[in-house]
């Protein structure tokens, strides 16, 4: 029988609207695609890659669409908001559970960031005093002066506004929304396409100027993964779909495709058309393009330097749509960002008022005013696009990992729940959608992953204060000091490592991480209530993950390091070697990770609640949907 605590856990959902449709949850995932990724991606990517950058945009799209065939089962059978930070849970149990939605947290929360820097740093193009060039390492990066960023605040308050008054309005003004801004690339690529220069592909060093690596270096740090993140958002509003079990699998799938599409023209269009001496840099000098003018409106730039009247007045609409498109896009994720909170609170790793609803328009209201504070939070230390980028796509694929890997626990630990949409070949499916997403995390680059790693371990002081001392027996002083040091410990061994000083090298800050994080996982087992201790051992696979993952980043080719360890390893550094081992590793984590699944307390509920339930169909007659499970 399950618990008061278990039974809550699915409760909050019954006050969620069911307004969704098909074509609503396909435009919330294509609203989320679609968005400023379009509009400053392509120029990022051909800075790294060159015109060989169209490989990376088909590559990346095939690796996303594998995560997201993963989770298009797992969604049709347990479509619920804020679905990606709690499946973990009912797969791993808590600490496991944890680390993975605090990882999406840190992401998901930044995105309407992201998206408001956009919409501003484009207009910086023609109202002056905007933005501004700060050095960040040694590269030239445009950020948001004052001004700027109280402009991107006030955009995201606005998004706030239309999101309270929930998820019906919402939705029809991202269908709205989302036509515009399928429309407008499209027309842009027919457009660049009368000004195309087959030579853009041929000379200047050839189809790959800068290697291969770059080709693979480009999908997670220069906006292609991030643009396809948004094939999530028919997941997180699974809860509020009319027909769940069908929509969301199909409008999932079917978002990756039509964006892979999108963007891989949007990439041919714009390489071709490329102007070299309008964007202000030497022919061939792929690498000077990002710090280039075309920096702020790579599009609009590019279609006003063709002289052609036409491509100049639509450059106008470009413009327009610079607002539009981050904007709509902000719209979709503060909703998301809201839903994760809500979702980390079912889980209990949060007060309960972040789950409670609204009766009269159907949100979780305070989810949703902690999503804006925090958008203003980051808004203040990130203050560019180019900044967060990096961070938010391997942040959210490292979340990705759980696609396949809940996939094949759930067949094993609730084969009652129906399931409308079912994998075929998920026994292939599934560790391949796990090693897209290990790919991506370890591309990365070992400067992108030292603050991944840093945000990931930095949470776990949370765990220790909110959860364990009410839900694992831990006794609460002990879990107070525990967290307070393990938060010193991460914060001080990251400002003297890779963060800041490099006062220590990272062989001793690895090993330092690797000693905080291993003591305090070893606290939390010891001082749990012995029928607890199986959460935290089912946790382990993921903190070896993200550490050997990490590790391999800096010893392969995407690390600048000179380090003697990294040249003694010389050839992990050769592409090829590197991605048979980090291939090995992430099978050998798949296997662990799925051998740690559990049928959990959460899920056995559920699984009891749909033996006793008739399912109703999608009209609402009250009787069951073809296909569904019969009474009990």
């Amino acid at each position: 029988m399950a618990t008061p605590e278990v039974t809550g856990y699915e409760a909050s959902d019954k006050h969620l609207r069911k307004e969704l449709s098909f074509l609503g949850l396909f435009f919330l995932s294509m609203g989320g695609i679609i968005g400023s990724g379009w509009l400053f991606a392509v120029l990022g990517a051909d800075s790294i890659a060159g015109p060989a950058v169209v490989l990376s945009w088909i590559i990346g799209g095939i690796l996303v669409l594998l995560v997201a065939l993963n989770y298009a089962e797992v969604a049709g059978m347990l479509p619920r908001s804020g679905a990606i930070v709690r499946y973990p849970h009912l797969t791993h149990g808590s600490y496991a559970g944890f680390l993975l939605a605090w990882a999406y947290f840190m992401t998901a929360v930044t995105v309407p960031t992201i998206e408001a820097e956009a919409v501003i740093t484009y207009a910086s193009s023609y109202i002056h005093g905007l933005t501004t060039s700060a050095t960040v390492g040694s590269s030239p990066v445009t950020v948001l002066t004052w001004p700027g960023i109280g402009l991107a605040a006030s955009l995201t308050a606005i998004l706030f506004v239309l999101n309270y008054f929930g998820i019906k309005l919402m939705g029809r003004l991202n269908t709205i929304i989302t036509w515009w801004k399928f429309i407008i690339p499209v027309l842009t690529f027919i457009l660049l396409f009368f000004t195309f220069r087959a030579s853009n592909f041929t000379a200047y060093g050839g189809f790959a100027p800068l290697g291969i690596s770059p080709i693979f270096l480009a999908i997670p740090t220069s906006g292609i993964v991030f643009a396809y993140l948004g094939f999530r958002q028919a997941l997180d509003y699974g809860g509020e779909a009319r027909n769940p079990q069908r929509d969301v699998p199909l409008a999932t799938i079917l978002s990756v495709v039509a964006g892979a599409i999108l963007y891989t023209l949007l990439q041919l269009a714009f390489t071709g058309s490329l102007k070299w001496s309008a964007a202000g840099v030497t022919p061939g000098n792929w690498a000077k393009l990002a710090a280039s003018s075309w920096g702020k409106a790579p599009f609009a730039l590019d279609l006003q330097a063709s002289g052609m009247a036409l491509l100049v007045a639509f450059a106008v609409l470009l413009y327009i749509d610079a607002f539009v498109s981050p904007s709509g896009t902000g719209l979709v994720y503060i909703g998301t960002a809201s839903r994760t909170i809500y979702g980390i609170a079912v889980d209990n790793y949060l007060p309960a008022i972040f789950r409670r609803v609204n009766p009269r328009w159907g949100i979780p209201v305070a989810a949703l005013v902690a999503a804006l504070i925090l958008s203003w939070v980051f808004l203040l230390p990130l203050p560019s696009w180019y900044l967060l980028v990096g961070f938010i796509s391997s942040g959210t694929v490292l979340t990705y990992i759980m696609g396949g890997v809940s996939l094949i626990v759930f067949r094993r630990t609730a084969r009652e729940l129906h399931r409308p949409f079912h994998l075929r070949g998920a026994l292939i499916l599934a560790p391949l959608g796990f090693l897209a997403a290990a790919f991506i995390v370890y591309w990365s680059g070992t400067s992108t992953l030292n603050y991944v790693v840093t945000a990931v371990f930095i949470g776990l002081p949370l765990y220790a204060w909110f959860y364990a001392p009410y839900h694992m027996g831990v006794n609460r002083v002990g879990s107070t000091i525990a967290g307070i040091l393990m938060l010193a410990a991460v914060i001080v061994t990251a400002v003297l490592g890779p963060l800041s000083t490099h006062t220590i090298g990272f062989g001793i800050y690895f090993i330092l991480l690797l000693v905080e994080v291993g003591l305090f996982t070893l606290y939390m087992w010891l001082a749990s209530a012995p029928e607890k201790r199986h959460d935290i051992l089912a946790a382990i696979w993921f903190i070896v993950f993200v550490l050997g993952i990490y590790l391999l980043s800096y010893l392969g080719p995407f690390s600048t390091d000179t380090h003697p360890l990294t040249q003694s390893l010389s050839w992990l550094k050769s592409f090829g070697w590197d991605e048979l081992v980090v291939a090995v590793f992430g099978l050998l984590m798949f296997y662990w990770a799925v051998a740690s699944g559990y049928k959990t307390q959460e899920i056995q509920a559920i699984i009891e609640a749909s033996q006793t339930q008739v399912p109703t169909s999608p009209t609402g007659t009250g009787q069951p949907s073809p296909g569904s499970a019969s009474a009990a």
